[in-house]
């Protein structure tokens, strides 16, 4: 059975819907996902603007995938990069190539709006292993340090 990698619209909110159940489901994280769900509008706004990609991988119309990424436009060069935020394949589809055919997708777009790379963070354990394995497959491996900065209410201190 074939694969479409579809590239979502402001016109694709159930598809929209359907990804993000997908990655609730993949990421074990139902309440992110799904308990204080955006607006149409503001789904609209998000897909119809200019620094952010969904895609959806579908089979026989059913969302089983996809990629949720985001334009970052440079300051010091005309040129971006593409980060890739969220990537998940159902359980019941994986190693049938449908992450690799999502980046390969996300590749060209990035390409074709004059991106310079694209990146994914990876975390470290168990879990995310098939990931860091896909991940070294395609792209060049940098350990790097990740760093969440609260905006609102006290932040600990160590």
């Amino acid at each position: 059975m074939s694969i479409n990698i579809r590239h979502l619209t402001p016109n694709d909110l159930p598809l929209m819907e359907a990804l993000m159940m997908t990655f609730g489901k993949a990421f074990n994280d139902m309440d992110t996902y799904a308990a204080k769900r955006p607006s149409n509008a503001y789904l609209r706004r998000l897909l119809g603007g200019d620094s952010f990609v969904a895609l959806a991988a579908l089979k026989s119309g059913a969302v089983v995938g996809g990629i949720a990424a985001y334009e970052l436009r440079k300051f010091e060069q005309e040129r971006s990069e593409i980060y890739i935020y969220d990537l998940a394949v159902a359980s019941g589809h994986r190693r049938e190539g449908i992450a690799t055919a999502l980046i390969e997708k996300l590749r060209e777009i990035a390409a074709g709006r004059g991106a310079y790379l694209m990146f994914v963070q990876a975390d470290t354990g168990i879990e995310d292993e098939p990931a860091i394995a896909l991940y070294t497959k395609l792209g060049k491996r940098e350990d790097v340090l990740h760093f969440d900065i609260e905006v609102e209410g006290e932040s600990s201190t160590a």
